[in-house]
């Protein structure tokens, strides 16, 4: 692991502990919730981040252990009925995508914890977006994302 003093490692709680890509990410339940549904509105996998309790449990199934055994909704049935249209687009594999943004969200939030980014908004994006510190040079752009909005589930 790159770092096991916590440099690298974030934290907000036990509920989740995940690997990926080396690093070491433990998750409470309510941040790993939130993220697994932001993850899933970014890949267009669902339209929207207001989902019941039971869609929102079938998704955090799917991206802690990468497959859905007893779908609590109506989502969780059509991910499982649909998955092999669903798990991989264009050759990208949907779970690795939900883990990759559960982590780079992560990732870039422990950044600005330690004081090594911060955010900033970005006019000509209109949205948030991550530079060093005190307007030094941009952070890269992030890597754009496959697509899942053609199948998109439809409630």
């Amino acid at each position: 692991m790159p770092d096991t003093a916590g440099e690298t490692n974030y934290t907000s709680g036990e509920d989740y502990v995940v690997e990926f890509l080396g690093y070491r990410f433990c998750f409470n339940a309510f941040d790993f919730e939130q993220r697994v549904v932001a993850a899933a509105v970014k890949l267009g996998l669902v339209e929207v981040n207001e989902l019941d309790e039971e869609e929102t449990s079938d998704l955090v199934a799917l991206a802690a252990q990468g497959v859905i055994d007893a779908p609590q909704s109506r989502l969780g049935r059509y991910l499982t009925r649909n998955w092999e249209r669903l798990s991989l687009v264009h050759g990208e594999s949907l779970v690795y995508w939900l883990r990759k943004l559960i982590f780079r969200g992560a990732w870039l939030d422990h950044q600005v914890k330690r004081g090594a980014l911060e955010i900033v908004w970005d006019e000509s994006e209109a949205e948030f977006a991550y530079q060093h510190p005190g307007g030094g040079r941009p952070l890269l752009e992030l890597a754009p994302v496959p697509s899942w909005h053609e199948l998109q589930y439809k409630p």
